[in-house]
């Protein structure tokens, strides 16, 4: 009877412990599940898009003959990293870093906001990144001490100047609900630029043979652009750049967020100027400036184009009298000044 009972009890516990197991394999193919996503990134190598009223550059039958250079060439390069930003509902944020292409990234079940942007900028400043709704790129406050504003803009409208801003590609998501699922989704993600450029020829009726450095400044530009639209911000600035001497003129590519406050519905109506500068370095070592009013220009193309003026001259007492000269691959213009400052 005894070694019955035993027995019996032997076959419950065995029982028992079968079904707990089968418990415990259920619950473990649930937490299998996985909130991740596969993004999938996509870039558009725009350098500029076209507007109405403005130049469709890409159609421009004789980039090469007229500029030297094929409209593609300006297209910029893909990153070399992306960024994923994710804002949770209890104010806490998580980045990943990923390949430029895309990778796996974990998020918590539950709903978030996503920003997408390149990783890889040397002169973007990302300001109030804490939270989706303030997150911006701006650039650094840059110094010259030659250039004391153009002359075709407003004097009350004081702008800071500023270092170009390098290439940012950026996204967004408002809103993006995580859940565990047995499979991995897929997120496509196409990366639309944030920053253009400018083609900005300075064409010489005479003179050009006495020019040695040369470098501008543009006015009127966007001073940030926010990550959670690609709006730009009211506030604008001068851009400062250096530009190559070239057989026609003076050259340069330059790089900003486009036009203040846009897309605007009302951005027609607005009175905002822009205007151009060059200041060039004479062989002889004396120093010449020019102010021009692009205004026509840049509201035909917000968002990058092709800024030309012409009748530069210097003349031939100002390229070849006084000054002690200088050499030129050695000697530069020793006052731009990157400076960090609190946004």
């Amino acid at each position: 009877m005894r070694r019955g009972y035993i027995a019996l009890l032997a076959c419950v516990l065995l029982l028992l412990a079968s079904c707990e197991h089968k418990e415990l394999c259920f619950d473990h193919d649930m937490h299998a599940f996985k909130s991740e996503v596969r993004v999938e990134a996509q870039y558009e190598r725009e350098w500029q898009y076209t507007y109405a009223g403005g130049t469709d550059w890409k159609t421009f039958p004789t980039w090469q003959e007229e500029f030297g250079r094929t409209y593609d060439a300006l297209r910029p390069a893909l990153p070399e990293g992306l960024r994923v930003q994710i804002y949770n509902t209890d104010a806490a944020t998580n980045i990943v870093n990923i390949a430029p292409e895309g990778g796996i990234v974990y998020i918590r079940p539950g709903e978030h906001a996503l920003l997408f942007y390149n990783n890889d900028t040397e002169y973007i400043v990302f300001d109030a990144m804490d939270s989706f709704a303030s997150a911006k790129a701006t650039t650094r406050t840059r110094t010259r001490a030659s250039y004391l504003g153009n002359s075709y803009m407003d004097p009350e409208m004081k702008e800071n100047t500023v270092s170009e801003p390098d290439m940012l590609y950026g996204n967004y998501r408002v809103s993006y609900f995580a859940e565990r699922v047995p499979e991995i989704r897929v997120m496509p993600v196409a990366m639309h630029p944030l920053v253009f450029t400018y083609l900005v020829r300075y064409e010489f009726e005479r003179g050009q043979e006495y020019v040695a450095l040369a470098r501008g400044a543009l006015a009127g530009m966007a001073r940030s652009v926010w990550l959670n639209s690609g709006h730009t911000s009211k506030e604008a600035a001068t851009v400062l750049y250096d530009c190559a001497v070239e057989k026609f003129g003076v050259e340069a590519l330059v790089e900003t967020f486009g036009v203040p406050d846009f897309p605007n519905d009302h951005y027609n109506t607005r009175a905002q100027r822009y205007g151009l500068n060059l200041e060039v370095r004479l062989k002889n070592g004396k120093i010449k400036s020019f102010d021009f009013d692009v205004t026509d220009q840049v509201i035909a193309q917000p968002q990058g184009g092709v800024i030309v003026v012409r009748g530069i001259e210097i003349t031939e007492e100002e390229g070849s009298s006084g000054g002690s000269g200088f050499d030129v691959d050695v000697e530069s213009w020793g006052d731009y000044e990157d400076i960090d400052l609190p946004i």
